[in-house]
């Protein structure tokens, strides 16, 4: 949640209320910001919510006061905001989604595949040419698979905003196996077309993961 104080270099009461806004954000971890309202930003948002004095207080970019409030009026008017924050947790629960645990799943198999390939092979030290599939397995395989699983499950519990779910897992999922199955196929196989397949197929699972976790990491103001 994003608190906005609208102030005026004119203004002999902002300094003192930009103290407290300040204080109150950093010790209930909320973003902070001042606007100027004589800056483009600052009167777009007086203009919009037809602002006729400074200080004014923006919460969730819904305009919440005006004027210098004390700590325990600041502490008041974050409550909601806290709760609803609160909420917004309590929906979300602490149990894996199917999709995170498929990511995990599959994170641990490909894990195994990587260790059991670099074995059998004599590759782990030698720079034969089944080396770079199984290190694809590894890297692609095990390392992209957990993050993918770690960060959808847990982002989104230390922001409280929501990642975007429906099919866009699925295809993410989808793209992400297709990928390492071609740069594994085209490593063994000698086919650099497999190899530019599998990085072209990543880097759209890749693209697909930034679309599903943009909304968590830069909400859309209310």
């Amino acid at each position: 949640m994003k608190i906005e104080l609208i102030v005026s270099g004119s203004c002999p009461f902002c300094l003192e209320a930009e103290k407290v806004w300040r204080a109150a954000a950093a010790d209930h971890g909320f973003e902070f910001s001042v606007v100027d309202i004589v800056q483009p930003e600052g009167a777009a948002l007086a203009q919009r919510l037809n602002l006729q004095t400074v200080p004014a207080l923006l919460i969730g970019g819904k305009l919440r006061a005006v004027g210098v409030q004390s700590p325990e009026e600041a502490l008041t008017l974050l409550l909601p905001a806290r709760q609803e924050a609160h909420d917004r947790m309590q929906q979300m629960g602490f149990a894996f989604s199917r999709d995170n645990r498929w990511f995990i799943l599959a994170a641990q198999a490909y894990l195994m595949l990587a260790g059991l390939g670099l074995l059998m092979n004599g590759s782990f030290l030698s720079d034969n040419a089944a080396r770079p599939a199984f290190l694809h397995l590894f890297t692609l395989g095990f390392m992209l698979f957990m993050i993918y699983g770690l960060a959808s499950h847990m982002l989104p519990r230390f922001t409280g905003n929501p990642i975007r779910e429906g099919a866009w897992p699925w295809l993410q999922m989808g793209l992400a196996h297709c990928g390492v199955i071609g740069y594994v196929v085209g490593y063994l196989a000698g086919r650099h077309t497999l190899i530019v397949v599998g990085a072209v197929l990543t880097w759209l699972s890749l693209a697909t993961f930034t679309f599903r976790v943009w909304p968590v990491l830069w909400p859309e103001e209310a």
